[in-house]
């Protein structure tokens, strides 16, 4: 249920139902009649009040009628926090908007979504709140976009402040990105962060501190994630330089699972209005890749509300298997990663790469808390991305730990990182291991049948070298990772860091 305040009357508004049980379209709100436009600077105010109740769906559009000659619009809003008994969710309410264009899946009237982020946006022709995108207020019906997150048992109240202010538009900036190439080492490891927020969603850090936050972790590249929103694309051109490949990406942030859109073309916006049961996740992804991008699940296995991944892994170039500090959720992140390499040996079918990448959102977060490493042509977007999509890459928790990892058999054949060792089923093979940065770090080798080898502490220096030997008919694919000791006997340590698999023998025709 919902009311309009216009000045001092109250009017019901009908609820019109669109999209089954997808989304909600409440009455229009509306603003001058007359045939006069307002004086320059003049402003109108709306306001609206409802209650959403449990079970809501997952989107809520308020149309607005907005006259001509508006140079901005503002949006604010509030939403009632009651008392839930332990163990139930509270209200969580975000918000957007789409302008006259409409609300179709796609995104083409996408003006922006600030999650729950902020209170209050506006959006002119030359400048908007981070998060959303400036351009002209043009007359027609626009859509504040609700996104009822969770809501109490008591129901989630609302109210909406919606101001108009009249005049010239201004003039619109020319956006500016930054360059897909970086002054590379040509064919050489690269490392790089690709899931990060700045204040253009939920983050707290500007583009130039996590730029420079970036370059103090020794990154080669980053990737622009923003939740919903391409916002930032036109903000991080100058950021990037000679020693930093800026990427632009965002991070699709649906009910049934986040994924990183990595390294899109400038202005591509995702949309991510839909749930796994609405089987759209198909057309999104190869939009994403039409757009040049890579699609990347995230934190497959997170806890949060909406966060685990249920769109399945058919679609995805490579997966991010540790996010942030390591958790409980990174290692069956890890664990059901691993069973896909074991599924693509049984069924000889292309493998799924792994990756990690920070997340970081403010301080403490760390940028390049993991970081993947990848050999790369040279430090260009289109090279970066056939790396981590071909997974000629590991993961590392700092700069300081750097590795190599190979097997080697027959006739001096050789392979390293996200390659297949092309030998006879009886080859004997070695597989080489070597570290630095990783003190007191414990190298397991682990293939289609589990953990095979387990090695002796490294030294505290953090550098060594570790060989074991094994067939093609004993393991089907071998992939290192290194561990911190840990006092807990046979549980493992967290991860310093871990690479992709190397597979053995002759692929199955």
């Amino acid at each position: 249920m919902c009311d309009d305040d216009h000045g001092n009357s109250t009017s019901r508004r009908a609820l019109i139902v669109t999209g089954a049980t997808a989304a909600l379209t409440l009455g229009s709100v509306t603003f001058a009649s007359g045939a006069a436009t307002p004086a320059s600077g003049a402003q109108e105010t709306r306001t609206v009040r409802g209650t959403l109740p449990t079970g809501s769906p997952d989107y809520v559009y308020v149309p607005v009628e907005v006259p001509s000659g508006v140079r901005e619009l503002k949006v604010a809003y509030t939403y009632d926090r009651p008392s839930v008994p332990a163990g139930t969710q509270g209200n969580a309410l975000d918000i957007g908007v789409f302008d006259q264009h409409g609300t179709g899946l796609g995104g083409r009237g996408f003006r922006g979504w600030s999650g729950g982020a902020r209170t209050e946006f506006f959006i002119r022709v030359d400048d908007a709140t981070p998060g959303y995108l400036p351009g002209p207020v043009r007359e027609g019906t626009w859509h504040i976009a609700l996104g009822p997150y969770t809501v109490s048992p008591q129901g989630l109240s609302y109210e909406l402040t919606i101001t108009l202010t009249y005049g010239e538009p201004g003039v619109a900036p020319t956006p500016v990105y930054p360059p897909e190439r970086a002054k590379g080492r040509g064919r050489a490891w690269y490392r790089g962060d690709c899931h990060m927020h700045s204040w253009y969603s939920d983050g707290r850090r500007t583009p130039a501190e996590i730029a420079a936050l970036a370059r103090a972790a020794g990154l080669d590249f980053i990737n622009s994630s923003e939740h919903n929103t391409q916002s930032s694309h036109a903000h991080w051109a100058s950021e990037a330089g000679d020693d930093l490949l800026i990427m632009l990406g965002e991070e699709v942030t649906t009910r049934n699972g986040h994924v990183v859109a990595l390294g899109t073309e400038p202005g591509t916006f995702v949309d991510w209005r839909y749930r796994a049961r609405d089987n759209r996740f198909g057309r999104f992804a190869r939009e994403i890749r039409r757009a040049g991008g890579l699609v990347v699940p995230a934190h497959p296995h997170a806890t949060c509300i909406g966060c685990a991944w249920k769109f399945g892994f058919g679609e995805a170039d490579a997966v991010e298997v540790w996010n942030g500090p390591y958790t409980p959720d990174d290692e069956v992140a890890l664990a059901s990663w691993d069973a896909t390499l074991v599924a693509s040996v049984r069924e000889n079918r292309e493998w799924l790469p792994a990756m990690g990448n920070s997340d970081a959102h403010r301080d403490p977060d760390a940028i390049g808390l993991p970081q993947t490493v990848v050999l790369a042509e040279d430090l260009t977007r289109e090279a970066i991305q056939d790396g981590i999509r071909a997974g000629r890459s590991y993961v590392a928790e700092s700069r300081n730990l750097t590795l190599s990892f190979t097997a080697s058999g027959g006739r001096a054949e050789h392979a390293g990182i996200g390659e297949r060792l092309k030998v006879d089923a009886d080859t004997p093979v070695t597989v080489r291991l070597e570290a630095t940065g990783a003190p007191r770090c414990t190298v397991r080798f682990v293939t289609d049948q589990g953990v095979l080898f387990t090695s002796d502490p490294l030294s505290v220096s953090g550098a060594g070298a570790v060989e074991w030997h094994t067939t093609a008919s004993y393991a089907a694919y071998v992939r290192a990772e290194l561990r911190h000791e840990t006092a807990a006997g046979p549980v493992p340590g967290a991860l310093a860091a871990f690479t992709n698999p190397i597979f053995l023998g002759e692929a199955k025709r």
